[in-house]
């Protein structure tokens, strides 16, 4: 089991930060890969519990459908497509920080599905994560 966990805190208000992780388009912007909500919640946000997002382009995208969604406090989805890894759970939640803004808890946590392969898959994850995660500010 590979586990990511990624822990920043931002001047920015926690309501932006978390409407700009739900919505799937301005997550890409985020990641800095092309993200494409193809499937709407049946909740209140289409980005909510239900809704699925294609991240990459053609033969090279995965699915995420998003399994948990509590505004402003917590996104949870889970890969649903074909996938070099199996298992995954993607996993973030919004707090106020104590010194103002918001403090944004990111963890993934996934098997790899050919053997040797997860340290690479994580790696590239990971760093792909923290440099967009980067943007939140200007982004929010």
């Amino acid at each position: 089991m590979y586990r990511i966990e990624i822990d920043e805190t931002f001047d920015v208000p926690r309501s932006k930060v978390f409407a700009l992780f739900a919505d799937h388009h301005r997550f890409g912007k985020l990641l800095g890969a092309p993200v494409k909500r193809i499937k709407d919640s049946d909740q209140a946000d289409p980005n909510g519990i239900g809704s699925v997002r294609r991240i990459g382009i053609g033969p090279v995208s995965l699915k995420e459908t998003v399994i948990n969604f509590e505004p402003d406090s917590l996104i949870e989805y889970t890969i649903t497509s074909v996938s070099p890894i199996k298992n995954h759970i993607g996993c973030i939640r919004f707090h106020d920080a104590p010194e103002g803004g918001t403090r944004v808890n990111y963890t993934i946590s996934f098997e790899e599905v050919v053997p040797f392969t997860g340290k690479v898959v994580s790696t590239a994850l990971e760093q792909g994560i923290r440099r967009g995660i980067k943007r939140v500010p200007s982004l929010a």
